[in-house]
Order: structure tokens, then sequence, then C-alpha cells
């Protein structure tokens, strides 16, 4: 019974053993899908792989390019802000040196101004003083002259005795205010 149950269940197909056709065929419909999927699908996939492996290989080569370009700007940036500062620093420091130029320039025209109009002042002070004792000595000359004609009762009508006349008074006049002066 034992060989017959063993005899019965070889010829019966087993639920965990299939037949051998099942697995040649199996076998080849796996070969042939390997081979379309190898030959095929993975080419694809693999160029698919690369061009995205590109691609962000070349975003971030582009990255880096950036932040090295950006980085260059800020650091040109920084120079020229720096350059800039120091442009505006050395002509603020310009425009005080000229500004106290200025000062200086129009301080000493205004003192060379201030010693004109003091000097204009002086010698017409002098030439109306100079005026003023000419006019003086010319009418005390002639109220001289008047008084002298008449205590000495001549007539010093002659130009040239009158100024003799008038230059001696005057000489006595100087003579007797100079000690008085002293």
């Amino acid at each position: 019974m034992v060989n017959a149950f063993i005899l019965a269940a070889e010829e019966s197909p087993s639920p965990v053993l299939p037949h051998m056709a099942e697995v040649i065929l199996g076998l080849v419909a796996f070969l042939l899908l390997l081979f379309v999927i190898s030959k095929f699908v993975t080419p694809r996939f693999e160029k698919l792989y690369a061009d995205r492996t590109a691609k962000i290989e070349g975003g971030i080569e582009k990255a880096e390019q950036a932040q090295q370009e950006a980085e260059a700007a800020l650091k040109q940036y920084n120079a020229q802000l720096a350059e800039a500062r120091a442009e505006s620093a050395r002509i603020r420091d310009d425009a005080r040196a000229e500004a106290e130029q200025i000062k200086e320039e129009l301080r000493a025209q205004a003192q060379e101004e201030s010693a004109r109009i003091v000097a204009q002042g002086q010698a017409q002070l002098e030439a109306q003083r100079a005026q003023i004792v000419a006019e003086l000595r010319a009418d005390l000359g002639r109220h001289a002259v008047e008084l002298a004609s008449r205590v000495v009762g001549e007539s010093l009508e002659d130009e040239a005795r009158r100024r003799g006349t008038v230059d001696r008074f005057l000489a006595e006049l100087d003579s007797v205010s100079a000690p008085a002066k002293s």
C-alpha cells in the first residue's frame, strides 16, 4: 500500500514541485525578460540616471561658481566701498583744508584792506592838517602884516617885504612855541 501510495503520488502533480516543462518555459521567459530589460530598459535607466547625475553635478558646479562669483562681487563691493569711504574722507579733508586756506586768504585781504583804509585815512588827515596849517599860516601872516602895518605905520604891500616879515614872524612864533611844547 505504501508502494501504491508512492506510485499514485508520482503520477499526480505535486503542489510543491512544478512540472519540468513549466520550469523550462518559466526559465526561458525569465531569460527573455532579463535580456529585454538588460538590452532596452537598463540602458535607458542608466542614461536617465547619468543625465540626472550630470544635471545635479552641473547644478552644484553652477551653484559653487555662482557662490564664488557672489563672494568675488562682495569682495569687490567691499573694496569699492572702502575706496569710496577713503575718497570721501580725502575730499572732506581737502575741503576743510581749502576752507581754512580761503578763510586765511580772506582774513589777510581784510587786514590788507583795513591797513589800506587806515593808511588812506591817515594820509587824508595829514593832507587836511597840512592844508589847515597852510591856511592858518596864510591867515596868520595876513593878520600879522596888517597889524605890523598899523604898528609900524608903513605899508607892507610889497610882496617880498611881506613874505620876509611873515617868515620872520612865523620863525619867531615857532621858536617861542617849541620850548613851550617841551
